[in-house]
Formats: structure tokens, sequence, C-alpha cells
């Protein structure tokens, strides 16, 4: 087999568990690879250490995929390494859909593979998967037995490798729209125009976190649970408000949410599941509103659900806008004609706000801007949490590392003149393993905070 051979002077990423070799780590190349082919990765001894494939025109030249001798990427590896997925999800998830491959995790380099009950959707994102598809495809049949596959490798990194973007069925009649269930919530997804592979399933258990959040708010307006006559005689307990009529709302108990880039609504979803009295739905796309309204629909929440088409930055800074006009009023130090209109808009403020965005920093150079943008969207959000509430934030940035995300936030918290407390801390879900020592799968950074003005 072709080799290719390390240099001495390199760190030793590769014995620590990376599995990425860059061309300025090898020494030299023997045995003419072809692209996309296998290669045995020694030392400067000659000592093996690994098998990857090659791919001489991308900045990482080899991909490990074994760390014994290995001749090739065939059915039969294909079919070992699935199983081997599929038992990992097997002990820790109890439901059908979800990421069945995490490309290095699953120590299946640049392959994707989400499953969405007997339908999957794969993502090949470099030369050496893509030249195996058609074992991937056979494996993926044998193992899982799929109404159908269907492709979404139509993404920019795919130029990195030398690839054009391509989409499209695989395997079976794959179609456009799938039902899957996740907590026990029906989710229709898009496979095929969706974002990505039509579905993030990395925050299933950080959306199953904010349960504690929706509900024990009823006494803030006034309701709480008093004793009345039940038919028939004796007492029953019943929610009862100030004017001491009963309340027949039975979420008179949930918060008041707000989701921004809600994509598919997964989370306006777990809020209605879990008691939430109101939530308004936001994203910038028509059509992941469209997609938000009809998993709403699915579920029954629709009484519980208003749907918002606006851009987060400016529809948050509208609303703290309209608050401060709000205040200003109340405070009548003359300086607002109160028998006139508002000017701005909105002034609303929730209980629970939601801030869960795309990536801001796809590169490293791009990590000033990103935190601008972060401490924008943090900044604004906090201003419109009601006191004693909570902000529940994401990042998805690889780039945007944790402790730089905590304290953007802390700025944020510091201009909004906001002291906050950590409730949680967490990562990607449990389908999203992570390999000690590669860096790059810990990209996502999910957090909960209690918010309080310095009142106390």
């Amino acid at each position: 087999m072709p080799s290719v051979i390390l240099q001495r002077s390199r760190k030793k990423r590769l014995e620590q568990g990376h599995p990425w070799i860059y061309s300025n780590e090898i020494e030299k190349v023997e045995g003419g690879p072809q692209p996309g082919g296998l290669v045995s990765v020694l030392d400067w001894r000659d000592k093996f250490l690994a098998t990857g494939y090659y791919n001489p025109d991308s900045q990482i030249t080899v991909r490990v995929i074994s760390y014994q001798p290995l001749e090739a990427m065939d059915t039969a590896f294909f079919i070992q390494r699935f199983e081997q997925c599929l038992a990992h999800r097997n002990r820790f998830l109890q439901e059908d859909a979800y990421r069945l491959v995490y490309g290095e995790a699953d120590f299946l380099p640049g392959l994707v593979v989400d499953r969405f009950g007997d339908v999957l959707v794969v993502q090949l994102l470099t030369l050496g998967m893509d030249r195996c598809r058609d074992s991937i495809v056979e494996a993926l049949a044998a193992v899982l037995q799929p109404a159908g596959i269907y492709e979404r490798s139509d993404v920019s990194v795919r130029a990195l490798e030398g690839l054009e973007e391509v989409k499209g069925p695989l395997y079976g009649d794959p179609p456009r729209h799938v039902t899957v269930t996740e907590n026990g919530l029906l989710i229709q997804v898009d496979i095929w125009q969706g974002q990505k592979t039509g579905y993030f399933f990395d925050q299933r258990e950080n959306r199953a976190s904010i349960e504690p959040l929706m509900t024990g708010w009823g006494e803030r307006s006034g309701v709480t649970l008093q004793q009345l006559p039940a038919d028939g005689g004796g007492f029953r307990m019943a929610p009862v408000n100030r004017k001491g009529k009963e309340v027949v709302f039975p979420y008179w108990d949930g918060a008041t949410v707000l989701e921004c880039f809600s994509h598919t609504g997964s989370f306006t979803l777990h809020a209605c599941k879990y008691g939430a009295k109101k939530v308004t739905c936001l994203d910038i796309s028509e059509h992941a509103i469209q997609s938000a309204r009809e998993n709403v629909r699915l579920n029954g929440f629709e009484e519980r659900v208003e749907f918002v088409v606006a851009d987060a930055f400016e529809y948050l800074r509208s609303q703290v806008k309209g608050q401060d006009e709000r205040r200003l009023r109340a405070a009548d130090t003359g300086k607002v004609d109160t028998s006139q209109p508002m000017t701005a808009g909105g002034g609303r403020t929730w209980d629970v706000v939601i801030l869960d965005p795309p990536a801001f920093a796809k590169t490293k150079g791009a990590v000033k801007g990103a935190c601008r943008g972060y401490k924008d969207i943090n900044l604004h959000g906090l201003k419109l949490v009601n006191e004693g509430g909570y902000l529940v934030t994401a990042s998805c940035s690889y780039h945007m590392k944790p402790e730089l995300f905590l304290q953007t936030i802390q700025e944020a918290a510091m201009d909004a003149g906001k002291v906050l407390r950590l409730i949680e801390w967490r990562a990607a879900g449990k389908d999203h393993p992570q390999i000690l020592g590669v860096n790059e799968g810990h990209y996502l950074k999910f957090a909960i905070f209690e918010v309080r003005s310095k009142t106390f």
C-alpha cells in the first residue's frame, strides 16, 4: 500500500486521537497513492501509525480511518462501522430519529448520516467518502433496510476537496417530507430543501432541559390555587385570579416564551409540551416559519403560538425601543407627549427568551465580528426577559470558544445592568459524541441563565 511518512518534528496530534493530517506535517509520500485512495501513515522511523484516505489537493491531506492496517473501504467495512454506530444510538436513544453517523466522532471522517425513521439522509464531504458512495449505500441498506436514502451533499465545504455540490435520491423512494418523533413530539422535516440535512438533532437533550422553566409563573399574574366547593360536596383545588374568579385556561401557570431563529420550531414545540402559556416563534425565513407552523399544528398547539417572520436582531431592538418608550411615558417626566401614539413598536417582554442562532463565526477570522453579533443578540434578549426569568442561549460556532462565549454574554449582561446565574451548561447530545483530542467536535455551547436586575 502507498504510504505517507510524517515529519519527526510534528506535534503528536495523531497519537492523541486526532484523525487529520495536514500537508505541512508530511515529510514525503511513497508509492504513488491515488486521490481518495487508502495510504498507510508512518512516523519518521517508518513505524505504522494508522490507515487513512488521501487527497493531495486538500489542506487536510490524510484523514485517518483505522488505527490498524486496512486493505479497502468496501461494503463489509462500512457494514461493520454502521452496526457500531447503530449500537451506540440504540443504547442511549429511545427514538428512531437521530444522527446515525457523525463523521470523525464515529471513526468515519467526512461522512454524515441522519436517520428519519425509515428514511436516511447522507452527506459525503470528502473525496475519500465520495469515492465510496456505492459501498456506503449498500451497507446502509443492509444494516437498516431503509425505504429510501437521499443525498444532501450540497455544501460548500466539498469545494475544498475539489468536489461539486450534489443532492438527490440514492436508494429507494425517499419522500420530500418525513414525520418523526423527538421527545414525544411530532416533527415534520423537509429533507430535500431544509437546512443541511433538514433537521438539527444536536439540541435534542438541550430542548428537553427547558422543561423546568415552563411552569411556576401563575402567581406572578395574581393566580393562586385555592379551595373551591366541589360538585357533590367537599372541596377541590382550583386556580383563582385576583378578583376571586376561577381561571379555566389550563396553562394559567405557564411561561411566556420567545424563540428566535426558530427554524422548524423545535424549542417552541418543547415549550408548549412542557406547559408554556404563550410562545412567540420567530425566524427570518418564511419557509422556516411555514415548517414551524405545520409542526405546531401536528402537535395541537395552535392556540398558544404566534408566528413572526422577521430579522431577529431588528425584532429584538424594536421591542427594547418600545420598552424604553413605555418606561419613559410611565415616568411622566414631561419629556413625552403621552397623548400621542407610541413611535417605537412593541415593548413586550417574556418570561423565557430562547436564542439559538446559526453559526456567526465559520472561520477563525470571523470571530471578532461574531463576538459583536453574539453580544448584540444577547444584550437585547436580556433586556426583554422579565425579572427572575430565563435566557436560553446557544452558539454552534466552533471558533467561538466556551470561555469567549461566556465572556461575551457577561459583557452583554453588564451593559444591560443584569446579574446572571448559570443554571445549565450543555453541549451536543449523545448522538453527537466527542473524541477527546478532537477540539473541532466541541462546537455547540448551550446555556440557561436566570436573569435578575440589580435591585436586591
